[in-house]
């Protein structure tokens, strides 16, 4: 394992032993007017595995601001996953490079990336190259209006096998499914299961996860990472919870 990939090859790693991983994702600009350092503290607590930081309209400053909050507490790693070209700091350890597979809007599969692409050459960050992919939550999502496009419905499993296999075998290292921040209503773990039994790259899910059992149903249909966010703006003490149902899921290690 190199410096360069460690964070892709743990969560491969993870992915292989069966072991489920936990993301809480910190939007800077929702977390502005309240305690971050709340959030922070019991996601520390948690032993989450990873922080992953972005929003659809987020400005730099707030990006590096809440980057060096975490880090001043913590060594978890932080993973930006950037709702445009502009959002990349050097102060994260990774950046998921997102391709939206699940739309038709080819700045999105490739536009933007070819203008980031000589910035992060030279960054220090390591790049998850990343399928995204869109998915009906039951209301329109901010990253559905800014990105124009129409996300996979809710019950077209097939739809969401496919797109995910295409991104598979264009070279993508992962596949993230969102139900977008704030979905009514979250991916099925029929889907998930759909999903994760035909890739063999990992599985990130997120969007409407509202509480543990929801969290830990996500896990053990197969997602690899399970991402929460929305609910621990409400609730950060919840983080606790939904970290113990994830890692619940993971094999017992014989000593």
């Amino acid at each position: 394992m190199t410096d360069s990939d460690k964070i892709y090859q743990s969560i491969l790693a993870s992915k292989q032993a069966g072991r489920k991983k936990m993301a809480v994702l910190i939007d800077p600009d929702k977390l502005r007017l309240s305690n971050i350092d709340k959030t922070i503290k019991h996601a520390v607590d948690a032993n989450v595995d990873y922080f992953f930081i972005g929003g659809s309209l987020i400005v730099n400053n707030m990006l590096d601001d809440c980057l060096g909050a975490i880090r001043k507490v913590c060594d978890i790693p932080m993973i930006l996953f950037p709702g445009n070209a502009f959002q990349l700091s050097y102060r994260a350890d990774a950046i998921l490079f997102l391709s939206l597979i699940s739309g038709r809007n080819a700045e999105l599969l490739i536009g933007k990336h070819v203008i980031t692409a000589p910035y992060l050459k030279m960054s220090p960050l390591e790049i998850l190259s990343t399928g995204y992919m869109l998915i009906d939550g039951g209301v329109p999502t901010t990253v559905s209006y800014v990105s124009n496009t129409q996300p996979i419905p809710g019950n077209k499993k097939d739809i969401a096998l496919c797109t995910a296999l295409a991104g598979e075998m264009l070279g993508l290292k992962m596949i993230y499914m969102d139900a977008g921040s704030g979905a009514e209503v979250p991916i099925s773990e029929e889907m998930i299961d759909t999903v994760s039994s035909a890739i063999n790259i990992p599985l990130i899910v997120g969007g409407g996860i509202q509480t543990p059992e929801k969290a830990k149903a996500n896990a053990k249909a197969g997602a690899d990472v399970v991402v929460v966010g929305n609910a621990l703006e409400k609730n950060p003490s919840l983080v606790l919870e939904m970290a113990e149902a994830i890692h619940s899921c993971n094999p017992v290690v014989n000593t």
